[in-house]
């Protein structure tokens, strides 16, 4: 069995992989297209992350890979169906990140609704100059209405949160109903989510079929009040149609996780007041990084030995 490892992961990860007698790019710098495109035709598993993309013109060539175990859920960077049709099995790790991204969503509606970075900001320039009784308003959050679009394991935990935290009502945008343990309605639109909504969540996965699915109209169609929140993947939301919003003051904010060009973040995004920005921290926890490298190892392990891979995409 050959092993490559795309990227440094948590130690306790690297340690079982070098058991596995792996090889690890042991650096957090992307490898260049040539060298990706390399290990397809020399290693027999390939253990990958978010920024080493897979494109189908890199299957094209001779394949030993069996196995590509992606870091992570999301895998709109590597192009499944030519994996398949090349023999490569593509994995993913599900289940291990939902309440730590879930908790970044709602780290990133607080943070924006009461304009917590803006008063960090404030406070460390030396410019704060004491409280006062209209400083800084920003929005509560008690009983207002969440939005979410992409209604998946993700987006049902920042609901059920969001719920049972704050009584926050639900409403949700999905191809399919989904049952669920507390209020939750279905709504036609994600235009429709926008309009109702105080707080529109997205938690839709990422590629050709989700691409400005939150686009210029649904970003119309919020309230001057309303808030976005983005903790899955850039481009789902047309982030052009999002910082004129938010320049021009037609919704009241964004708290981002992800980007649409990530990690090129727009200068005219970095200079709003009204955005709150984070590098991409949503499954950013040790616990939860040893795990999904765990996750993907057993993807690995199973695949090579001639089972089942756990976690197929």
């Amino acid at each position: 069995m050959s092993l490559f490892v795309t990227r440094r992961l948590p130690e306790r990860v690297m340690a079982r992989a070098r058991a596995m007698g792996a090889e690890i790019h042991d650096s957090d710098e992307v490898l260049p297209d040539a060298e990706r495109a390399r290990l397809l035709g020399a290693y027999d598993a390939i253990l990958c992350t978010l920024g080493d993309t897979f494109p189908a013109d890199m299957f094209e060539g001779s394949v030993k890979t069996r196995v590509i175990a992606n870091f992570g859920v999301g895998y709109n960077h590597i192009d499944a169906d030519a994996a398949k049709a090349a023999g490569v099995i593509v994995t993913n790790t599900p289940g291990v990140l939902t309440d730590a991204t879930a908790d970044l969503a709602m780290t990133l509606m607080l943070m924006t609704l009461r304009r917590a970075a803006e008063g960090e900001r404030l406070v460390r320039a030396g410019d704060w100059t004491g409280w006062t009784p209209t400083q800084m308003l920003g929005q509560g959050i008690t009983g207002k209405t969440l939005g979410i679009v992409g209604f998946g394991r993700i987006g049902q935990a920042m609901a059920r949160k969001a719920h049972h935290g704050f009584g926050m009502e639900i409403v949700y945008y999905n191809r399919s109903e989904k049952q669920v343990d507390f209020p939750a309605r279905r709504l036609p639109t994600v235009e429709d989510v926008a309009q109702e909504a105080d707080v529109v969540a997205i938690h839709a996965p990422g590629g050709a079929d989700t691409r400005h699915l939150f686009g210029a109209a649904a970003i119309a169609a919020m309230k001057p009040t309303g808030v976005l929140i983005n903790t899955a993947r850039g481009d789902v939301v047309d982030e052009t149609a999002l910082i004129a919003a938010l320049e021009e003051h037609r919704i009241a904010g964004a708290g981002l996780d992800v980007y649409e060009h990530e990690p090129t973040v727009p200068d005219r995004l970095r200079a709003l007041d009204n955005a709150v920005l984070l590098p991409h921290l949503g499954s950013a926890t040790l616990e939860v990084r040893e795990a999904m490298g765990m996750m993907a190892l057993d993807n690995i392990e199973a695949v090579l030995a001639g089972r089942p891979a756990p976690n197929p995409v």
